[in-house]
């Protein structure tokens, strides 16, 4: 397979073929964000992705599910992403979901029309980095959209039929905000009520903006307890009528993982007992990325 760059993705995509369309990230502005800094955004040619589908239809035959790589695959021309999936569909029929990163930008570049073919294509999943649902916090982190923006898109991509997995991040918006940033981001959720909510805790990047604001007193990192807080603040005001919330990223300082909403009540007591320090929260040394 043909890798190149700085690449990530989902963590349940972990067992995924990965197949790399993009390098990059198409929007590379978010303040937290250091995977791409100084990479820059291309579509890789459809020989060397001809190739990349013939080596895993060689070597690839136990997985299920494959992930269009890089930081916005969705991004793709509508002729070109087609063409790409009928081609997994014919040389990988074994695979039975195909999943992508997204952003407000490429999703509308995309009609309903289109998101739907690409759904009867095998585009099973989209995720797309939500962070916040404070428009403050989103203009403040350089996110390219605002609340309004973020509902619509998740909207249209579940009104296509693809499941949407969307990712917030406790603590982007600091210490002023932060319970601003997590009742508003569970109202955004709740509006779109996607199938998966992965809530991430911000761990700083030396080289990108928002560490350097951080160094300079620009903005205050909240502590373990305080991202806890905003944790349940968010799930608290979180409405979804049966999709999965979970905080079991590495970053966090307290997996959970909560059927909404079924679970919620539970999840919260879970919480505010680990704030009452009746269950220790995973030491700093612990985390990663």
């Amino acid at each position: 397979m043909h890798y190149e760059g700085n690449m990530i993705r989902p963590p349940s995509e972990a067992h995924s073929i990965l197949l790399q369309a993009t390098v990059g990230c198409s929007h590379n502005k978010c303040t937290f964000c250091g995977t791409y800094r100084g990479q820059r955004f291309k579509i890789k040619s459809d020989a060397i992705l001809d190739a990349d589908i013939d080596f895993a239809a060689r070597h690839c035959r136990n997985q299920r599910r494959l992930f269009i790589c890089d930081g916005d695959g969705l991004i793709i021309p509508q002729r070109r992403l087609t063409a790409l999936l009928a081609k997994i569909k014919m040389r990988l029929p074994w695979v039975t979901r195909v999943g992508v990163y997204a952003n407000t930008k490429s999703i509308a570049m995309k009609s309903a029309a289109e998101l739907a073919e690409l759904q009867r294509l095998g585009l099973g999943i989209v995720y797309m980095g939500l962070e916040s649902g404070d428009d403050e916090t989103l203009k403040r982190i350089c996110k390219g959209a605002d609340a309004g923006r973020m509902i619509a898109a998740g909207r249209k991509v579940r009104q296509a039929g693809i499941k949407l997995s969307l990712t917030v991040l406790l603590g982007v918006a600091g210490r002023e905000r932060s319970a601003i940033h997590a009742r508003e981001t569970g109202r955004v959720l709740s509006a779109i009520d996607p199938e998966y909510v992965g809530a991430l805790s911000l761990m700083l990047i030396p080289g990108t903006p928002l560490h350097a604001d951080y160094e300079n007193g620009r903005f205050a990192l909240i502590g373990p307890r305080e991202m806890l807080t905003e944790l349940g603040i968010m799930l608290a005001h979180t409405h979804m009528t049966n999709g999965l919330f979970h905080a079991n990223h590495a970053s966090n300082y307290l997996p959970i993982r909560a059927r909404m909403p079924a679970d919620r009540e539970k999840t919260l007591d879970l919480i505010n007992r680990a704030l009452d320090g009746d269950i220790q929260l995973k030491p700093e040394y612990l985390r990663a990325l």
